[in-house]
Protein backbone atom coordinates (compact mmCIF):
# COMPACT_ATOMS: atom_id res chain seq x y z
CA UNK A 1 0.00 0.00 0.00
CA UNK A 2 3.18 2.18 0.79
CA UNK A 3 4.20 1.58 -2.34
CA UNK A 4 0.94 2.74 -4.72
CA UNK A 5 1.11 5.86 -2.15
CA UNK A 6 4.44 6.69 -3.31
CA UNK A 7 4.33 6.43 -6.56
CA UNK A 8 0.51 8.52 -6.78
CA UNK A 9 3.03 11.15 -5.07
CA UNK A 10 5.48 11.26 -7.48
CA UNK A 11 3.29 10.97 -10.38
CA UNK A 12 0.78 13.87 -8.69
CA UNK A 13 4.20 16.13 -8.50
CA UNK A 14 5.21 15.74 -12.46
CA UNK A 15 1.78 16.23 -13.49
CA UNK A 16 2.00 19.69 -11.28
CA UNK A 17 5.60 20.46 -12.75
CA UNK A 18 4.17 19.52 -16.38
CA UNK A 19 0.98 21.96 -15.62
CA UNK A 20 2.70 24.51 -14.55
CA UNK A 21 5.17 24.23 -16.58
CA UNK A 22 2.60 24.69 -19.84
CA UNK A 23 0.92 27.83 -17.82
CA UNK A 24 4.15 29.74 -17.50
CA UNK A 25 4.88 29.15 -21.21
CA UNK A 26 1.27 30.12 -21.57
CA UNK A 27 1.38 33.37 -19.84
CA UNK A 28 5.08 34.30 -19.13
CA UNK A 29 4.11 34.98 -15.31
CA UNK A 30 7.46 34.30 -13.20
CA UNK A 31 5.51 33.25 -10.09
CA UNK A 32 4.81 29.90 -12.14
CA UNK A 33 8.00 29.85 -13.70
CA UNK A 34 9.40 29.49 -9.89
CA UNK A 35 6.84 26.98 -8.83
CA UNK A 36 7.34 25.06 -11.79
CA UNK A 37 10.79 24.43 -10.94
CA UNK A 38 9.67 24.03 -7.41
CA UNK A 39 7.92 21.22 -8.24
CA UNK A 40 10.28 19.82 -10.46
CA UNK A 41 12.57 19.38 -7.73
CA UNK A 42 9.99 17.54 -5.54
CA UNK A 43 9.27 15.43 -8.24
CA UNK A 44 12.95 14.32 -8.15
CA UNK A 45 12.58 13.45 -4.54
CA UNK A 46 9.94 11.79 -4.86
CA UNK A 47 10.64 9.62 -7.50
CA UNK A 48 14.08 9.23 -5.07
CA UNK A 49 11.46 8.45 -2.14
CA UNK A 50 10.47 5.42 -4.30
CA UNK A 51 13.62 4.43 -5.23
CA UNK A 52 14.50 4.66 -1.62
CA UNK A 53 11.43 2.70 -0.19
CA UNK A 54 10.51 0.24 -2.54
CA UNK A 55 13.22 -0.30 -5.19
CA UNK A 56 16.35 -0.37 -2.82
CA UNK A 57 14.89 -0.37 0.90
CA UNK A 58 18.05 -2.07 2.28
CA UNK A 59 20.87 -1.54 0.19
CA UNK A 60 20.61 2.27 -0.67
CA UNK A 61 19.65 5.28 1.51
CA UNK A 62 18.60 8.06 -0.36
CA UNK A 63 17.58 9.65 2.47
CA UNK A 64 20.88 12.87 1.61
CA UNK A 65 19.50 12.96 -1.59
CA UNK A 66 15.72 13.43 -1.05
CA UNK A 67 16.71 16.10 1.89
CA UNK A 68 19.00 18.00 -1.08
CA UNK A 69 16.13 18.33 -3.31
CA UNK A 70 13.39 18.84 -1.03
CA UNK A 71 15.66 22.02 0.09
CA UNK A 72 16.46 23.24 -3.12
CA UNK A 73 12.82 22.84 -4.09
CA UNK A 74 11.85 25.24 -0.90
CA UNK A 75 14.62 27.93 -1.95
CA UNK A 76 13.49 27.74 -5.85
CA UNK A 77 10.32 28.73 -4.56
CA UNK A 78 11.42 30.79 -1.46
CA UNK A 79 13.48 32.76 -4.06
CA UNK A 80 10.13 33.15 -6.42
CA UNK A 81 8.12 34.58 -4.10
CA UNK A 82 10.81 37.13 -2.79
CA UNK A 83 11.80 37.71 -6.44
CA UNK A 84 8.04 38.99 -7.12
CA UNK A 85 7.62 42.17 -7.33
CA UNK A 86 4.27 42.96 -7.52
Amino acid sequence: MAALIYGLCALTSIVCCVLLWRSWRASGARLLFWSALCFGCLSINNVLLVLDRVVWPVEVDLTDWRLGWALAAVVLLLFGLIWEED
